[in-house]
């Protein structure tokens, strides 16, 4: 059968080989038993349960959790000539009715469904009387409580076990640590399943982290080297997601807002845009991403600290899935560490939990303090080890220095001391650099040995140091205490002198140092051609009202400038053309190669 499988990524996918883990997983699958298959975002987890029921003739039943997701994959499915569906709760009642037809008549290939709506007793039996070959849950890391985008909906999928014995089940996640892994094989009740980890590395990705200084300034910056890219900023709050994207828009840049609050029609709307147009910004709360298809995001920005690695590799893993260069770009600061510490302990989960998300945070707080190349660490998260640096973040571009800060960190420590460690970070601050304000002499804390010692120092450079130190556990803030500094456990060692402090220099961002990933380019000779066949394929896709990609990606109208195709036959030679997309699209291509 996986002889079956290979022609078909061929004739039907366009593609000459399998990448990775795919063959592997797929003829686990056909051979009937459960997997888990880990791979990073755009690395082809999806062909994983597409092909199987195309051998087999049998129906996949895909399990997602966003309705944005389940019809932009079916609109993909369509272009490739394959019957797919999905039911959810937008559709109305005769949609739902023609989809139930075409399941019992055996004529779908696909059929996707949130898990809310699959669990409905009626739904269960309706699929029962099916030819159900395959159950892939996508998005799995969605079933663990130790996942970062945890969905209670999911915690019942576990009874797909008795209710379809014997159907293969396959669990699909781009994010995943050891824990969560196991978490999901399970919670899923998987029988003896078949691991699949791929690898998590994303190359093309460019990592850089800045301590925030003026973010939007920063941003600014940043985006001078993306004029006419899609990508997506994100933020924490509503409020800062509607006020970057006004801001953004008065700077000269096209920029939508995207968070739970807006009208569920004018999320669609937004949502719509971003996916069908060409240079757009999406900012926007983390409700947005999970689920959006679109290959040629750019850059993702973040304005505010994720709460843990999962979450930041999820959201930095939606910018460049077709694999040309991209960059995830972020700045942070002392507020980040104090608010997710705060909302933590704050939350109404159990120690544990608790426990766990705070080992979390610091991993990630740990990661952006990192001198040396940032992939490795990553990586090393999620159990991949890399021994060579990647040479593409911003710590291999341009290594960060390292100075002493023992002295000054024992001032700022024995300023705490004096002050009682009943203030916080902005007071003490205000007492080292000597200021004359109405709190410094309300508590008469002009009179303390450490007023002023700092005050040839500016406010970022304490800052800095008390970043630092609370991301090493040295200082804490007391939630109780509304956020005043405390000691924590090598706070003493530091004051007494027996440890050295040496900690990163941060490095202010300009526009004549920074280096930018490479952009997506073609030769100057190719650039006019290259400009037709994107506007070919624009045209194409608004005339059937589908994103550009859904038509071809960038790397196959890549192909046809290098292989310049001169017939229909030689078109299937490119990568991306599969027999159906040949004859829907082909002739109109190569019109446009024979232009020039």
């Amino acid at each position: 059968m996986i002889d079956q499988a290979r022609e078909i990524l061929r004739s039907t996918f366009g593609y000459d080989a399998f990448r990775g883990e795919q063959e592997g997983a797929i003829a686990a699958i056909l051979g009937g038993r459960d997997a888990v298959v880990l791979m990073p975002t755009g690395g082809g987890k999806s062909l994983c349960y597409q092909i199987p029921p195309l051998v087999t003739q049998g129906c996949a039943l895909v399990i997602s959790p966003l309705i944005a997701l389940m019809q932009d994959q079916v609109t993909a499915l369509e272009q490739l000539g394959i019957a797919g569906a999905c039911l959810n709760s937008s559709m109305s009642p005769s949609a739902q009715a023609r989809v139930t037809a075409q399941l019992r008549a055996g004529e779908l290939r696909l059929l996707y469904i949130a898990p809310e709506r699959l669990l409905q007793e009626n739904t269960l039996a309706m699929l029962r009387n099916a030819d159900i070959t395959l159950i892939a849950v996508d998005e799995a890391h969605c079933v663990s409580q130790w996942g970062h985008d945890f969905r209670s909906d999911y915690l019942e999928l576990g009874r797909l076990r008795a209710a379809f014995p014997g159907v293969p089940r396959v669990a699909l996640t781009a994010t995943a640590d050891e824990r969560t892994r196991a978490d999901i094989a399970t919670r899923l009740e998987l029988e003896q399943p078949a691991w699949f980890v791929g690898g998590f590395d994303r190359p093309n990705i460019r990592y850089t982290v800045r301590p925030r200084a003026n973010a939007r300034e920063q941003l600014a910056r940043f985006l001078s080297g993306h004029k006419d890219s899609a990508g997506i900023v994100y933020c924490m709050s509503r409020r800062k997601v509607e006020q970057t994207a006004d801001w953004l828009c008065a700077q000269g840049f096209n920029a939508l807002p995207y968070h739970a609050g807006l009208g569920a029609e004018t999320r669609r709307d937004h949502q719509h845009r971003f996916v069908r147009d060409d240079g757009l910004i999406m900012v926007a709360t983390i409700a947005f991403g999970m689920g959006i298809d679109k290959p040629d995001v750019r850059f993702v920005a973040h304005l505010d600290l994720p709460k843990s690695v999962e979450a930041y590799y999820q959201e930095t893993g939606r910018a460049g899935r077709d694999g040309d260069p991209a960059e995830a770009w972020m700045v942070y600061g002392l507020e980040d560490v104090v608010r997710l510490r705060q909302m933590l302990e704050e939350s109404s989960s159990g120690e544990e939990h608790k426990r766990v998300e705070r080992h979390k945070l610091d991993a990630l707080l740990g990661w952006c303090e990192a001198i040396t190349c940032r992939r490795q660490p990553l990586l090393e998260y999620f159990g991949e080890r890399h021994s060579e640096a990647c040479g593409n973040c911003d710590n291999c571009v341009e290594p960060p220095k390292t100075w002493n800060a023992t002295e000054d960190a024992q001032k700022l420590l024995s300023c705490m001391y004096r002050t009682e460690q009943r203030f916080g970070a902005a007071h003490v601050i205000d007492v080292l650099r000597g200021a004359n304000t109405d709190k410094v002499r309300q508590h008469r804390h002009t009179e303390v040995s450490t007023y002023g010692i700092g005050a040839n120092q500016t406010v970022q450079h304490w800052r800095s140091i008390l970043r630092q130190l609370m991301v090493r556990g040295a200082v804490f803030a007391d939630i109780e205490g509304f956020g005043a500094l405390k000691f924590g456990p090598d706070a003493r060692a530091i004051l007494r002198g027996d440890v050295e402090m040496f900690l990163r220099e941060d490095i202010a961002e300009s526009r004549k140092t920074r280096q930018r990933a490479s952009s997506v380019q073609v030769a100057p000779e190719e650039q006019d051609l290259w400009d037709q066949l994107r506007a070919c394929r624009k045209r194409l896709a608004d005339e059937q009202g589908v994103p550009p990609y859904v038509i071809f990606h960038d790397r196959t109208l890549r192909d046809m400038l290098s292989l310049r195709p001169a017939s229909l036959a030689d078109m299937l030679e490119v990568s991306g053309v599969g027999q159906a997309k040949l004859e829907r699209y082909g002739q109109a291509f190569l019109d446009e190669l024979r232009t020039l």
